[in-house]
């Protein structure tokens, strides 16, 4: 008999702990996932719910672009509407900092720096400054020469995110002239930008810097406008979203006369001083003159290393001199002639005898012609300009009325001219001031320089034209100032109270010099009768300062012109007078000095 196996006798069955291993793998499998689902889920979720304004936002970044638009800047106009600083046409160069990956800008920027001839990192450093997801253009350049743009756009291909653009910059078409009274502009420095960011200035924006275009900063700006645009991948536009004009800045219009500061820029030629002319009846300056000076047109783009190191070696170019103090030697008599009247000391018919030299505190202080001039009046001590006739007064009536009257014609504090910034207050000393800067004592002999200008005593051009505007405009002290029409300035002038008898001897003694004293250099045909005063500083061991201030005509005077000669040597009447008339020429008759004016030969303070 035949045994036939069963199936199930010979088939392994499969155990439980296999079946359990394969569920427990599907069960983890599920939650991975389901995990990994979720993980999704709860991202999507937070993009679209929680950062979903944000990611919109940076979508529209990619393609919407805000090309800001520059005002165009005010111009500055002289008092008859012609124009001293305007606006021309150039190109600058901009970055759209989120068109590229930081990485990518680094690329370009070396590109950059090869065509444009700056430092890499200076245009690395304006990215970082504007961020590089900002979609608002930043300029790295301005002013770039033709084959610059020639070349940019050689390169376009490897340029993404730069453009090219014509924008306005500065102008000032007459150079140097006038450059410290109208000042110059350029783009904001990180710090100016931290100063000024609640007045709505932006990265790369253009600002005064000094002299009118700082003080009037705001009049002259101007407003931004704009465009929004939408953009393709490749940066192109597609469509124009919005726009805003810019809205132009005003114009301010200034006292001054272009012919009048052209007569002084050439009168002081390229001698180191100043020159100022004002209207002695409202203050207003007619001319300002400062040498050595500046093309502020090197300011309206980009300033080369070569030119900047030009600059530095020219002797302060910056420094405006019709506003800094210097001794005024013996313009400073009229201060000294009506202290010693108006203290009651001296009358106005006072007659002094003169000599080689006075004697005070075991020093001899001597006359400027080292003689004397014999019996003086005032009037003949002004003309001759007597060192020892103005020493005997104010050895007699001290130093509290000199230091007074000093203080009443505005010595000492600054003038309120709209370019405050640029201007020194000066000096007027006393034995306060004394004791505290030098720990000393005041003298007889402080009082005695002081009482021809000499000594600590330090005053500008501009506040020794205010002092001559007292005696032409009958007594007043004038407020100079720049903005012409200026509401604000109707209450231009104060009076000093001067008794009448002051006054006439000031009036003659100032005329005499004209006709017959030191200052017979500003006598001309065609010219009406002036008045006026010279002086000479001592600066040792440089040479002396030069000065000469007069006005005309001597009856209802328009005029008040000052020329200042700072280490020139020589004397003011021979060296500063011709200075002057060459000025007075211009307004008088309108004709134009050929050249500096020449020292002359003249017997003079």
């Amino acid at each position: 008999m035949t045994l036939t196996k069963h199936p199930s006798a010979t088939t392994q069955q499969p155990n439980a702990r296999s079946v359990g291993k394969q569920y427990q793998s599907l069960v983890v499998m599920l939650l991975v996932t389901l995990t990994l689902l979720g993980g999704i889920g709860s991202r999507l979720t937070y993009l679209q719910l929680v950062q979903g304004d944000r990611n919109r936002q940076l979508a529209d970044n990619n393609r919407i672009r805000l090309i800001p638009r520059q005002p165009e800047r005010g111009k500055i106009l002289d008092r008859e509407g012609r124009i001293l600083a305007g606006s021309r046409l150039s190109y600058a160069v901009f970055l759209w900092p989120i068109a590229n990956q930081q990485a990518e800008w680094n690329r370009i920027s070396q590109r950059l720096s090869e065509v444009l001839n700056i430092p890499a990192d200076q245009i690395q450093s304006r990215l970082t400054q504007a961020g590089y997801t900002s979609p608002f253009l930043v300029r790295i350049a301005r002013g770039i020469s033709p084959a610059q743009v020639t070349a940019l756009a050689e390169f376009s291909h490897e340029l993404k995110g730069v453009q090219v653009q014509a924008e306005a910059v500065r102008n000032y078409p007459y150079g140097d002239l006038a450059a410290h009274v109208i000042g110059y502009t350029g783009e904001m420095t990180d710090d100016e930008l931290t100063e000024h960011e609640d007045e709505g200035y932006r990265l790369g924006d253009v600002i005064g810097q000094m002299g009118v275009e700082s003080a009037f900063e705001q009049r002259l700006r101007g407003e931004w406008g704009g465009q929004q645009v939408e953009v393709d991948g490749m940066g192109r536009v597609l469509r124009v979203l919005g726009e805003k004009p810019a809205m132009a800045g005003r114009d301010v219009q200034l006292t001054l006369d272009l012919d009048l500061q052209q007569a002084a820029e050439t009168a002081l030629g390229e001698r180191k001083g100043a020159i100022v002319a004002i209207d002695p009846r409202n203050g207003a300056v007619l001319a300002m003159v400062s040498r050595p000076a500046f093309d502020p047109n090197l300011f309206s783009t980009y300033i080369t290393d070569a030119q900047w190191q030009q600059l530095q070696g020219m002797d302060f170019p910056f420094v405006n001199r019709a506003l800094q103090g210097y001794p005024p030697a013996s313009t400073f008599k009229i201060v000294t002639t009506t202290a010693a009247i108006e203290s009651g000391e001296f009358s106005p018919d006072t007659v002094l005898p003169t000599y080689p030299f006075i004697r005070a505190g075991g020093i001899e202080f001597w006359d400027w012609n080292r003689a004397g001039f014999g019996p003086l009046s005032f009037p003949g001590a002004m003309a001759w300009s007597s060192d020892t006739f103005f020493y005997q007064t104010a050895m007699r009536m001290g130093e509290v009325p000199l230091i007074e009257w000093t203080q009443r014609y505005g010595f000492g504090r600054k003038t309120g001219i709209e370019i405050t910034d640029e201007e020194a207050a000066g000096l007027v000393p006393d034995e306060e001031w004394k004791l505290s800067e030098l720990e000393e004592p005041w003298y007889q002999g402080d009082t005695i320089n002081m009482s021809i200008g000499q000594g600590y005593l330090q005053a500008s051009p501009l506040q020794v034209a205010v002092m001559f505007s007292v005696p032409a405009n009958g007594g007043y002290l004038v407020r100079p100032h720049l903005l012409k029409d200026n509401e604000a300035e109707r209450q231009w002038r104060q009076s000093l109270n001067l008794q009448p008898e002051t006054l006439r001897i000031l009036q003659r003694g100032l005329r005499q010099v004209v006709t017959s004293g030191t200052g017979k250099a500003v006598n001309a045909p065609g010219l009406p009768p002036l008045a006026g005063k010279s002086g000479t500083a001592e600066d040792p061991p440089r040479e002396s300062h030069t000065w000469f201030g007069a006005y005309g005509p001597e009856t209802n005077p328009e005029i008040v012109v000052v020329a200042f000669g700072e280490n020139s040597g020589g004397g003011g009447g021979s060296l500063a007078a011709p200075m002057v008339r060459q000025v007075l020429e211009a307004y008088f008759k309108g004709t134009q000095p050929t050249g500096a004016a020449s020292q002359e030969s003249v017997v003079s303070d």
